[in-house]
This record gives C-alpha cells, structure tokens and sequence, in this order.
C-alpha cells in the first residue's frame, strides 16, 4: 500500500510562505513518501453554505496555491515522489492547455505524473471561469479524450460539443505512455462508467471504509461490463484522522488502514497539518505514518 501526502494548510508553518514546504518535500521523497497532493480553486464563492460534504471549513481568504505551479517547483526540488491533487478542478482550464500542461509537467518531472482530476462543486467557481456550470461533466469528458488522444501522436482531429480540433499538432508528449487520471467524482452509476471508460483511479470523499468498499465494487463492475482489465486501478483514501474526542489523533487514524486496505483502497493520504504541531514534528510523524502502512 502506498501513501500520499497532502499539502493542505501546511503555508501556516512559515508565516505563510507556503514555498517552505519544499524542504519538507525534500524530507518526504527521501524518506519513502510515495505521493504529493494539493488541493484545488481557481478563485472561491462566497456560497460555501452550499459545499455538498458538511461544513466547509475553510475561510473565504484561505490561500488555494496554482496545484501545476506547485507541482512544478516541487518536481524540481524531488527525485522520485509522484506528484498528484485532489482534486486539480480540470474543466476550468481548456482541454488543450490541460494536455500541454500535464505533459510537460510529466516531462519536466521525468514521468512522475498520477493527477487527481474532478469537477468541483461551486457554480459561482464556473461562472467567474466563463464556464456552463451545468455542462461540466461534457467538459470534462471531452476533455480528457482530446488530452488523451494529443498525448497519442499528432495531427489530431476531434468534434465534440466542447471542443473541435482540425489536425492540430501538441508537443511534447508525456513520459508516461499513459499518463494516470485519478477520478474524484462520487461513484455514481454514470461516473462509474466514465471511471471505467476514462479513469486509472478513483479519489473517493468519504471517510468509511464501508461506503469506500461500496464504491470500488461498483466501478470494478463498471470495469467488468466494459470489458476492461480492472488490475492496476488506483484507489487514493483518506481515512477519519479524528479520534472519539473529536481531536485530531494519527494512532486512530492509523487504526483504520487495514479497513481501508479491506474496501479496495491502495493508497493512504494524510495530512501533516492535522498531526504535527509544526515542521519539528514532520520528520517524526512521516516516520510513524510510513511504518504502520508500508512497514
């Protein structure tokens, strides 16, 4: 089982100058980590009431770094750990620039690339974006194929509703022969099948190993009814870091992994923020995390 590391909130270490956490990506590729993640908002609503997943915690004035602006620095300073978000809201850039950027960020990293991609949930994030908030999943299928068939070779041709390319030539092309697109999108029966059309990996929100195992079977159908190969599917959990006191407690969290690792999970994302007191306790913590998962 691998494990991923999430970068949230960590720019509250150095004063809020979140170009500290390269030294600490530092620590974490040499140490064994074997995934970064970052959040993503291109610019944030003041609607959060209506975030689908409880309350939402952060301010409106929380800082949502670029995610392929800081992937790219922390690719520089990194030799093996893979570079991942969750989840890069795609349909807010154009089909084509997403294909370039991920490309070269494959190419700049020496194929390190296994993205986090996903829709979102706040319309006022599309209307600022100049995008129909309600056609985001033909977005974001189109896509993905159009990125996917640049990534093949050029010229290429594609007609959809949101995209129309006439031999149009990209490069370069990434590393990877292909690039891994993790889906974070609920386990619906259509995301499901766009899973198993579409997708290398699954990103699930909840927290229950239950409701994660429930996910994996149906997009594992998903997989058998389409005819694909479900060997080598990723699945990136994040399990409850909060004890029975409601306190952040890492021994509680650990607890779960081998439910986690029961319901189909084959990644274990944390966060620093919630069990280290600052980066004097990063090194310890990674420690601890790597130990009780990967052993």
């Amino acid at each position: 089982m691998r494990v991923s590391l999430g970068l949230y909130g960590l720019q509250d270490w150095f004063g809020g100058d979140f170009a500290g956490i390269l030294d600490l990506m530092k620590i974490a590729d040499r140490k064994g980590v074997d995934q970064v993640s970052i959040t993503d908002h291109v610019v944030m609503g003041e609607n959060i009431d209506r975030y689908p997943y409880g309350p939402f915690l952060s301010p409106l004035t929380f800082p949502w770094y670029e995610p392929l602006t800081v992937l790219s620095t922390i690719a520089g300073a990194t030799e093996r750990i893979r570079l991942s978000a969750g989840i890069l809201i795609s349909p807010l850039r154009p089909a084509v620039l997403f294909a370039k950027q991920l490309a070269t960020l494959d190419v700049m990293s020496r194929g390190r690339v296994e993205m986090g991609i996903g829709t979102g949930w706040q319309k006022e994030e599309y209307d600022a974006s100049g995008i129909d908030f309600d056609k985001r999943y033909r977005v974001f299928d189109e896509q993905i194929r159009v990125a996917r068939a640049l990534w093949a070779g050029s010229p290429v041709s594609f007609e959809g509703q949101t995209v129309k390319l006439d031999r149009i030539h990209q490069w370069p092309q990434p590393v990877q022969k292909r690039l891994p697109l993790w889906m974070g999108i609920a386990p619906t029966p259509r995301n499901c099948k766009r899973i198993a059309e579409l997708g290398d990996g699954w990103i699930p929100i909840v927290q229950d190993p239950a409701q994660v195992k429930e996910g994996v079977s149906a997009i594992k159908a998903a997989f058998d009814a389409a005819g694909r190969d479900f060997t080598g599917f990723e699945v990136r959990a994040m399990p409850n870091g909060f004890g029975p006191d409601g306190a952040p407690n890492l021994d509680f969290m650990l607890s779960q992994v081998p439910a986690m690792r029961d319901a189909g999970a084959t990644m274990i994302e944390f966060l620093p923020l919630m069990y280290c007191r600052g980066p004097q306790d990063f090194e310890p913590v990674v420690d601890k995390v790597l130990s009780a998962i990967k052993g």
